[in-house]
């Protein structure tokens, strides 16, 4: 039997072998076709990096149990950077490339007025440095990131996104432990703060806090 009959000038008709050969050659083309959404990532792509994604699954999981693990008494701390920054570092602390060193601490002392976003905390023992924790609206810098020891660079696709990093982790701080605190009711309590810090010099110590207890 002829494949591909003519009915009359012009028109084509298929035979049953050559339809039925058509039909399952489509169907495989559909079997085999993938669909993609407009904004899944192409081949050789990365996924488009979503802060607060990253910041939900590194903070609490991850973040609060390094910082607790590897939290040091800030008046030891602040007396080994006043003596030796880089010893202090290499003993205490965490720093990618070239940059300051950033560190967990834990500190204990009377909290004073908070004022422009920052409570001060007199701590026995500390000497001339300034102790102040960072209580919002603003958290600045990036210690929850740098002091962990466990976020690098090179786990992120560019300076943006590495960044974007830093202020996801700043923004978990806001959502999980400042937005509940009572700042004006600490003024003049005992209070316990954990948290990092990545200090320029051993006078002024401005801690990011994933706690902050105060005594009944």
């Amino acid at each position: 039997m002829t494949a591909v009959q003519s009915t009359r000038p012009g028109r084509l008709t298929l035979g049953r072998g050559s339809l039925i050969a058509l039909v399952l050659v489509i169907i495989a083309i559909i079997a085999s076709t993938t669909y993609r959404s407009d904004t899944a990532p192409r081949a050789g792509e990365q996924a488009k990096f979503d802060p607060a994604r990253y910041g939900a699954a590194t903070y609490g999981p991850k973040v609060v149990p390094a910082i607790k693990s590897k939290a040091v008494d800030i008046v030891t701390l602040s007396k080994a950077i006043a003596d030796d920054t880089d010893a202090a570092g290499q003993k205490y602390g965490h720093r990618a490339g070239t940059g300051p060193y950033s560190y967990a601490v834990t500190l204990t002392g009377t909290a004073g007025s908070a004022k422009s976003g920052l409570l001060p905390v007199e701590v026995p023992g500390i000497g001339k440095a300034r102790v102040q924790v960072q209580i919002g609206p603003a958290i600045n810098g990036t210690a929850l990131r740098d002091a962990v020891g466990f976020i690098a660079f090179g786990q992120f696709v560019n300076q943006v996104d590495y960044a974007d990093a830093g202020t996801a982790l700043n923004n978990e701080v806001k959502s999980k432990v400042l937005s509940s605190l009572d700042v004006p009711s600490l003024d003049g309590k005992k209070v316990t703060v954990v948290g990092a810090m990545t200090p320029l010099t051993a006078d002024v110590l401005t801690i990011t806090p994933i706690s902050v207890e105060a005594a009944s």
